[in-house]
């Protein structure tokens, strides 16, 4: 894997200095100075496909879970129709391959759809939420049990809900569900409760107001991080996020002012020192970006300022990786303004919220047009699931897989050449500049008659796009053929069509003409 740039500008000489201080707690191969940090590429894999959304990704022992709304699956590259695979609601894949797995109950009944997975600790257990009354052909309320060593349903996980469950969690000798439900086992939890493994409820429990949609246990801190939809909680105002007590429910830590109003909380992540929230907001004077918080005090580390509706987040080395369509970042470190684009995958430093190059991107695809939905970081690679239907402009729907590398992508277009001509015998060429998905800095072949003669540098994104000019010294009245190809150092566009420039001839030359 080879290094991925951003530029960060404006930096003063104190803030450089806490950045530098800082780069020493996290993996940074670059200054701080300019932001610069390893990502993946923005290449994909190939990927199997769904025909309808992915809520959920789990991993566990050398398998990933796929979960969501569907009933097939297909190959990759695939059009839809075109070698589908009964699979509703839910498939497995080789983590290393992609391959799909036998592994295949169905989900059926109720909402008709799985929103939540989650794997056991030690792996041999995967946890399955929504909203469903079936698993294969035994009767279930929305949530069950699978052992991952032969993909059976468990016996003795299943908890009956009274509605949608959105959030799996465990932690220690507990298993935690969130979601819509008012009743879990005949008594009364608002919208979280914890069971044993084997299904018993605890008495664990919490008064919440509106839905719950992402569970995070921190063991090392003793804290549940909470968030979803709500706005009160144990009849306090608590505004979509809470740290709570793993064993009683009582709240731990508040972070009531960190969201407004009509701002909820759609996914959770943590490394070894922070979280980070994916929040979605309606309305003016919402919240649509990221935060980073300490896991040890819950004191805030950033927020960012981008528009756009995260729905997911997952942290890699140093980097946090979100899903959104994200627009309007003009504000945020490395950001871009509002350009008739939206920008459904991004990559920030988990340092100081800057925004890297690394720009892979999605449609808003069918449901709400939000694109990704979910991501899981599964060793080296990112799987991404949602309701897009096209990735990086080709045809991809609902799941896709980044990995660190071979960088495979060219550049995204070639250059149209101008050129103006002196009469010194001088050929100035001119191009914008074009742009990469995963290299901000770009070089740019000129060949003269097919001989390189020159190759400038220059950073770009796909909102600045300057112009670039080279200036060649040809005989007087030659007449030559000029191409250009970009290349990011690994992968070389193909060669522009020929511009044919006849260099004007000397003014000496002319005057003798004129005697003649």
């Amino acid at each position: 894997m080879r290094l991925r740039k951003s530029m960060k500008r404006g930096a003063t000489t104190a803030s450089a200095v806490a950045l530098l201080a800082a780069a020493s707690l996290i993996t940074a191969t670059a200054s701080a100075a300019d932001g610069d940090q390893k990502t993946l590429t923005a290449d994909t894999l190939a990927t199997w496909q769904t025909d309808g959304i992915v809520w959920s990704i789990e991993y566990a022992n050398g398998v990933v879970y796929v979960g969501g709304t569907f009933d097939k699956v297909r190959p990759p590259g695939a059009k839809s129709g075109r070698g589908e695979v009964a699979r509703k609601n839910f498939a497995a894949f080789d983590a290393a391959t992609g391959r799909l797995l036998p592994c295949a109950p169905r989900f059926s009944g109720g909402g008709d759809t799985v929103r939540a997975l989650k794997a056991s600790p030690d792996g041999k257990v995967l946890y399955v939420g929504g909203s469903f009354t079936k698993a294969g052909q035994a009767g279930v309320s929305s949530a069950v049990a699978l052992n991952t060593a032969g993909c059976s349903l468990r016996d003795d996980f299943r908890p009956h809900l009274s509605s949608f469950v959105r959030a799996i969690e465990t932690m220690g000798d507990a298993v935690y569900l969130g979601g819509d439900f008012m009743v879990a086992n005949g008594q009364d939890r608002e919208r979280i409760a914890a069971f044993t493994p084997s299904g018993k409820l605890l008495p664990f429990q919490t008064e919440i107001d509106a839905p719950v949609r992402a569970i995070l246990a921190v063991p090392k801190f003793g804290k549940l991080l909470v968030g979803g939809d709500f706005y009160m909680l144990n009849g306090e105002l608590e505004k979509s996020l809470i740290a709570l007590h793993p064993g009683t429910g009582k709240t731990v830590t508040s972070y009531a002012d960190w969201l407004p109003p009509r701002s909820s909380v759609k996914a959770l992540a943590h490394d070894e020192t922070n979280f980070y929230v994916a929040a979605e907001g309606r309305g003016t004077g919402i919240f649509d970006g990221r935060i980073a918080g300490r896991l040890d005090n819950g004191k805030l580390v950033w927020k960012d300022t981008c528009l756009g509706a995260t729905q997911a987040v997952a942290v890699h080395n140093g980097v946090l990786y979100s899903g959104s369509h994200a627009h309007n970042c003009r504000d945020t470190p490395g950001g871009f303004p509002e350009f008739n684009n939206r920008q459904h995958f991004l990559a920030q430093s988990v340092r100081d919220r800057h925004i890297l190059h690394w720009f892979p991107d999605t449609d808003g695809g069918t449901g709400e047009g939000n694109g990704p939905r979910v991501l899981k970081m599964v060793g080296q690679v990112l799987w991404a699931g949602g309701e897009f239907t096209e990735v990086n402009g080709r045809r991809q729907q609902s799941l896709t897989r980044f990995s660190a590398g071979p960088d495979r992508g060219a550049p995204e277009d070639v250059p149209e050449l101008k050129a103006s001509v002196s009469r010194d015998g001088r050929v100035t060429l001119s191009w914008r500049a074009t742009w990469d998905r995963d290299d901000a800095e770009l070089t740019y072949r000129i060949y003269r008659d097919g001989n390189l003669v020159a190759s400038p540098t220059r950073r770009s994104t796909e909102w600045d796009r300057p112009t670039m000019e080279y200036t060649d010294s040809v005989a007087p009245g030659s007449r030559h053929r000029y191409r250009i190809a970009v290349t990011d150092g690994e992968n070389t566009s193909l060669r522009s069509k020929a511009l044919v420039v006849t260099a004007v001839a000397a003014v000496a030359d002319e005057r003798q003409k004129e005697k003649r």
